[in-house]
Protein backbone atom coordinates (compact mmCIF):
# COMPACT_ATOMS: atom_id res chain seq x y z
CA UNK A 1 0.00 0.00 0.00
CA UNK A 2 2.72 2.46 0.97
CA UNK A 3 4.78 1.62 -2.09
CA UNK A 4 1.87 2.40 -4.42
CA UNK A 5 1.20 5.65 -2.55
CA UNK A 6 4.84 6.73 -2.85
CA UNK A 7 4.98 5.75 -6.51
CA UNK A 8 1.92 7.89 -7.27
CA UNK A 9 3.34 10.84 -5.31
CA UNK A 10 6.73 10.46 -7.00
CA UNK A 11 5.07 10.49 -10.42
CA UNK A 12 2.96 13.52 -9.45
CA UNK A 13 6.11 15.40 -8.43
CA UNK A 14 7.44 14.79 -11.93
CA UNK A 15 4.69 17.06 -13.25
CA UNK A 16 6.08 20.04 -11.32
CA UNK A 17 8.06 22.18 -13.81
CA UNK A 18 10.40 23.74 -11.24
CA UNK A 19 13.22 21.23 -10.70
CA UNK A 20 14.30 22.65 -7.33
CA UNK A 21 10.78 22.35 -5.90
CA UNK A 22 10.33 18.93 -7.49
CA UNK A 23 13.57 17.53 -6.02
CA UNK A 24 12.94 19.14 -2.65
CA UNK A 25 9.54 17.44 -2.36
CA UNK A 26 10.95 14.07 -3.35
CA UNK A 27 13.72 14.30 -0.77
CA UNK A 28 11.89 15.90 2.17
CA UNK A 29 8.35 14.57 1.76
CA UNK A 30 9.01 11.24 0.06
CA UNK A 31 12.32 10.58 1.91
CA UNK A 32 14.18 10.11 -1.37
CA UNK A 33 12.71 6.61 -1.41
CA UNK A 34 13.21 5.98 -5.13
CA UNK A 35 16.99 6.42 -5.01
CA UNK A 36 17.21 4.23 -1.92
CA UNK A 37 15.07 1.55 -3.55
CA UNK A 38 17.10 1.64 -6.78
CA UNK A 39 20.33 1.40 -4.76
CA UNK A 40 19.03 -1.78 -3.11
CA UNK A 41 18.04 -3.32 -6.45
CA UNK A 42 21.48 -2.63 -7.85
CA UNK A 43 23.26 -4.05 -4.80
CA UNK A 44 21.12 -7.19 -4.52
CA UNK A 45 20.29 -8.22 -8.12
CA UNK A 46 19.65 -11.81 -7.02
CA UNK A 47 16.53 -10.82 -5.04
CA UNK A 48 13.02 -10.66 -6.48
CA UNK A 49 12.12 -6.98 -6.18
CA UNK A 50 8.91 -7.50 -8.15
CA UNK A 51 7.43 -8.61 -4.83
CA UNK A 52 8.26 -5.61 -2.68
CA UNK A 53 6.18 -3.92 -0.01
CA UNK A 54 7.04 -0.64 1.64
CA UNK A 55 6.77 0.17 5.36
CA UNK A 56 6.96 3.50 7.14
CA UNK A 57 7.16 4.38 10.81
CA UNK A 58 9.18 6.25 13.39
CA UNK A 59 12.51 7.43 12.02
CA UNK A 60 12.59 4.88 9.24
CA UNK A 61 11.17 3.64 6.00
CA UNK A 62 11.69 0.09 4.81
CA UNK A 63 11.23 -2.45 2.05
CA UNK A 64 9.99 -6.01 2.52
CA UNK A 65 11.49 -7.90 -0.43
CA UNK A 66 9.87 -11.15 -1.60
CA UNK A 67 8.62 -11.85 1.95
CA UNK A 68 12.18 -12.87 2.79
CA UNK A 69 14.11 -9.82 3.89
CA UNK A 70 13.41 -6.43 5.45
CA UNK A 71 15.66 -3.51 4.51
CA UNK A 72 15.20 -0.54 6.80
CA UNK A 73 16.78 2.91 6.53
CA UNK A 74 16.50 6.34 8.11
CA UNK A 75 13.97 8.57 6.41
CA UNK A 76 16.55 11.30 6.00
CA UNK A 77 20.10 10.50 4.90
CA UNK A 78 22.80 12.33 6.82
CA UNK A 79 26.42 11.48 6.13
CA UNK A 80 27.43 13.27 9.36
CA UNK A 81 25.68 10.70 11.58
CA UNK A 82 28.47 8.74 13.31
CA UNK A 83 28.75 5.00 12.74
CA UNK A 84 28.09 4.18 16.40
CA UNK A 85 24.66 5.86 16.18
CA UNK A 86 23.80 3.91 13.04
CA UNK A 87 24.90 0.71 14.81
CA UNK A 88 22.90 1.41 17.97
CA UNK A 89 19.81 -0.66 17.10
CA UNK A 90 21.97 -3.58 15.99
CA UNK A 91 23.97 -3.48 19.23
CA UNK A 92 20.81 -3.53 21.33
CA UNK A 93 19.14 -6.36 19.43
CA UNK A 94 22.36 -8.39 19.44
CA UNK A 95 22.58 -7.99 23.21
CA UNK A 96 19.05 -9.34 23.75
CA UNK A 97 19.09 -12.16 21.16
CA UNK A 98 19.62 -14.91 23.72
CA UNK A 99 17.74 -13.18 26.54
CA UNK A 100 14.35 -12.54 24.96
CA UNK A 101 11.77 -15.37 25.10
CA UNK A 102 10.32 -13.97 21.85
CA UNK A 103 12.20 -13.82 18.57
CA UNK A 104 14.16 -10.64 17.88
CA UNK A 105 15.33 -10.16 14.27
CA UNK A 106 19.07 -10.56 13.77
CA UNK A 107 20.17 -7.29 12.19
CA UNK A 108 22.87 -7.06 9.53
CA UNK A 109 24.12 -3.66 8.43
CA UNK A 110 24.60 -3.46 4.67
CA UNK A 111 25.75 -0.76 2.31
CA UNK A 112 23.86 -0.05 -0.90
CA UNK A 113 25.54 2.74 -2.82
CA UNK A 114 25.71 5.73 -0.51
CA UNK A 115 23.02 4.35 1.81
CA UNK A 116 23.34 2.29 4.98
CA UNK A 117 20.49 -0.19 5.55
CA UNK A 118 19.48 -2.49 8.38
CA UNK A 119 18.74 -5.92 6.94
CA UNK A 120 17.00 -8.78 8.74
CA UNK A 121 14.90 -11.83 7.93
CA UNK A 122 11.21 -11.12 7.47
CA UNK A 123 9.00 -12.63 10.18
CA UNK A 124 5.87 -14.06 8.49
CA UNK A 125 2.92 -12.96 10.55
CA UNK A 126 0.58 -10.08 11.26
CA UNK A 127 1.11 -6.97 13.35
CA UNK A 128 -0.97 -7.33 16.53
CA UNK A 129 -2.23 -3.78 16.14
CA UNK A 130 -3.75 -4.66 12.74
CA UNK A 131 -6.24 -7.11 14.25
CA UNK A 132 -9.79 -6.04 15.05
CA UNK A 133 -10.74 -4.90 18.51
CA UNK A 134 -12.73 -8.12 18.98
CA UNK A 135 -9.74 -10.34 18.17
CA UNK A 136 -7.40 -8.34 20.40
CA UNK A 137 -9.85 -8.59 23.30
CA UNK A 138 -10.19 -12.35 22.74
CA UNK A 139 -6.43 -12.93 22.95
CA UNK A 140 -5.53 -10.10 25.34
CA UNK A 141 -4.65 -12.31 28.32
CA UNK A 142 -2.74 -14.92 26.30
CA UNK A 143 -0.74 -12.21 24.54
CA UNK A 144 -0.41 -10.32 27.82
CA UNK A 145 1.30 -13.33 29.39
CA UNK A 146 3.80 -13.60 26.54
CA UNK A 147 4.55 -9.88 26.65
CA UNK A 148 4.91 -9.92 30.43
CA UNK A 149 7.55 -12.65 30.14
CA UNK A 150 9.28 -10.66 27.41
CA UNK A 151 9.28 -7.41 29.39
CA UNK A 152 10.52 -9.15 32.54
CA UNK A 153 13.42 -10.77 30.68
CA UNK A 154 14.49 -7.56 28.91
CA UNK A 155 13.88 -5.07 31.70
CA UNK A 156 15.74 -7.07 34.33
CA UNK A 157 18.76 -8.00 32.24
CA UNK A 158 22.02 -6.09 32.31
CA UNK A 159 23.98 -6.91 29.13
CA UNK A 160 27.53 -5.71 29.65
CA UNK A 161 28.04 -5.07 25.93
CA UNK A 162 25.50 -2.20 25.88
CA UNK A 163 26.18 -0.77 29.34
CA UNK A 164 27.57 2.39 27.71
CA UNK A 165 24.19 3.05 26.02
CA UNK A 166 22.44 3.60 29.35
CA UNK A 167 23.80 7.13 29.44
CA UNK A 168 22.29 9.41 32.06
CA UNK A 169 18.70 8.29 31.52
CA UNK A 170 16.69 7.76 34.67
CA UNK A 171 15.11 4.36 35.04
CA UNK A 172 15.38 0.87 36.45
CA UNK A 173 15.86 -1.30 33.37
CA UNK A 174 15.90 -1.74 29.61
CA UNK A 175 12.76 -1.00 27.59
CA UNK A 176 11.71 -1.62 24.01
CA UNK A 177 9.61 1.58 24.29
CA UNK A 178 7.33 0.93 21.30
CA UNK A 179 5.85 -2.52 21.91
CA UNK A 180 2.32 -1.49 20.95
CA UNK A 181 3.20 -1.07 17.27
CA UNK A 182 5.72 -3.85 16.80
CA UNK A 183 4.34 -7.19 17.96
CA UNK A 184 4.13 -9.89 15.27
CA UNK A 185 1.54 -12.66 15.66
CA UNK A 186 1.46 -16.03 13.89
CA UNK A 187 -1.84 -16.05 11.97
CA UNK A 188 -2.31 -19.81 12.45
CA UNK A 189 -1.37 -20.33 16.09
CA UNK A 190 -2.31 -16.77 17.20
CA UNK A 191 0.82 -16.67 19.34
CA UNK A 192 3.32 -13.82 19.41
CA UNK A 193 6.35 -14.84 17.36
CA UNK A 194 8.41 -11.65 17.08
CA UNK A 195 9.17 -8.17 18.41
CA UNK A 196 10.55 -5.82 15.75
CA UNK A 197 11.78 -2.21 15.39
CA UNK A 198 14.04 -1.43 18.35
CA UNK A 199 14.96 2.11 17.27
CA UNK A 200 13.41 3.69 20.40
CA UNK A 201 14.80 1.11 22.85
CA UNK A 202 16.68 2.44 25.84
CA UNK A 203 17.08 2.59 29.58
CA UNK A 204 13.90 3.68 31.36
CA UNK A 205 11.23 2.95 33.93
CA UNK A 206 9.02 -0.11 34.10
CA UNK A 207 5.96 2.15 34.25
CA UNK A 208 6.94 3.69 30.91
CA UNK A 209 7.26 0.25 29.32
CA UNK A 210 3.83 -0.79 30.62
CA UNK A 211 2.27 2.40 29.28
CA UNK A 212 3.90 1.95 25.87
CA UNK A 213 2.25 -1.45 25.41
CA UNK A 214 -1.03 0.34 24.65
CA UNK A 215 -0.29 4.06 24.42
CA UNK A 216 -0.57 4.33 20.63
CA UNK A 217 -3.62 2.18 19.95
CA UNK A 218 -7.14 2.70 21.29
CA UNK A 219 -8.01 -0.90 20.35
CA UNK A 220 -5.17 -2.29 22.42
CA UNK A 221 -5.83 0.14 25.26
CA UNK A 222 -9.51 -0.80 25.45
CA UNK A 223 -8.78 -4.54 25.22
CA UNK A 224 -7.40 -4.71 28.74
CA UNK A 225 -4.13 -6.21 27.53
CA UNK A 226 -2.06 -3.75 29.55
CA UNK A 227 -3.80 -4.92 32.72
CA UNK A 228 -3.03 -8.51 31.73
CA UNK A 229 0.64 -7.66 31.12
CA UNK A 230 1.00 -5.93 34.50
CA UNK A 231 -0.80 -8.74 36.32
CA UNK A 232 1.37 -11.47 34.80
CA UNK A 233 4.52 -9.39 35.27
CA UNK A 234 3.92 -8.99 38.99
CA UNK A 235 3.17 -12.72 39.29
CA UNK A 236 6.48 -13.51 37.57
CA UNK A 237 8.31 -11.02 39.78
CA UNK A 238 6.84 -12.45 43.00
CA UNK A 239 7.67 -16.00 41.88
CA UNK A 240 11.27 -15.04 41.11
CA UNK A 241 11.66 -13.27 44.45
CA UNK A 242 10.28 -16.29 46.32
CA UNK A 243 12.66 -18.64 44.52
CA UNK A 244 15.61 -16.34 45.23
CA UNK A 245 14.79 -16.28 48.95
CA UNK A 246 14.57 -20.06 49.04
CA UNK A 247 17.98 -20.33 47.39
CA UNK A 248 19.62 -18.17 50.06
Amino acid sequence: MWKLFFEICYFACGLIPNRRIRDNLRIKKLFDWRRKYDALRKTFPELNFHKTRMIKGGWNIGFIVDNKYVFKIRKFFDSSIPADKINREKRITDAFQNISPILIPKIEIVQAGEYTFYKYDFIPGKNLNFYSKHVIEKHAWAWGKQLAEFIYAIHNSRPAEIEDLRGTNKGDGWNHNDICNNVIVDKKTMKIIGIIDWEYAGWGTLETEFNNTSAYSKKVHDSGMQIAIMSYYHSISQSKNTNNKQDI
